[in-house]
């Protein structure tokens, strides 16, 4: 299945400069992310991404992702808009499945798959661990009971150490 923003490119074509590459996603990719998402909409998702050869075979992705969405409260359903500015960095070549188990603390490695990286994906992916898991509206938050500290269980145990 193709991803709804799919933009690949073929890795042989890269030379040793950096490609440059600005990405902005089509009112209906927007919407099928959207769905994808859980959003009630994607009114911009637009990228910059620089990709680089390096050492040892691999290519370098840095991206500066930019998009406005809304999401819905997790408390009222209102919708609750959203800005999301963001830079992040993926590193793409032949993924060896031992090298991962032999050190914990190296940097995750995305296959390249068919000789290409699909970019599109790439930032859809980010946009999906951008997202605030619990959105909530203004209204949410005025709604919310204020905290009872008499009835709390520090508030009983400081009642205990009165009494000794």
């Amino acid at each position: 299945m193709e991803p709804e923003f799919s933009r690949p490119v073929d890795v042989a074509r890269l030379g040793a400069a950096t490609a440059t590459y600005n990405l902005a996603a089509k009112p209906e990719e927007r919407a099928a992310l959207a769905k994808r998402f859980g959003l009630v909409s994607l009114d911009r998702l637009e990228a910059k991404i620089e990709l680089k050869r390096i050492p040892g075979g691999m290519v370098r992705l840095d991206a500066a992702m930019r998009a406005d969405l809304v999401q819905s409260c997790v408390v009222t359903l209102d919708p609750v808009p959203a800005a999301i500015e963001e830079e992040f960095t993926l590193l793409y070549g032949d993924v060896e499945e031992d090298n991962a188990a032999l050190d914990p603390d190296a940097e995750p490695v995305e296959p390249i798959e068919d000789g290409r990286i699909d970019l599109g994906e790439a930032v859809a992916q980010q946009l999906s661990l951008s997202l605030d898991p619990y959105p909530r509206s203004p209204a949410a938050l005025a709604e919310a009971p204020p905290a009872d500290t008499k009835d709390s269980p520090f508030a009983a145990l400081a009642k205990l150490r009165q009494m000794k």
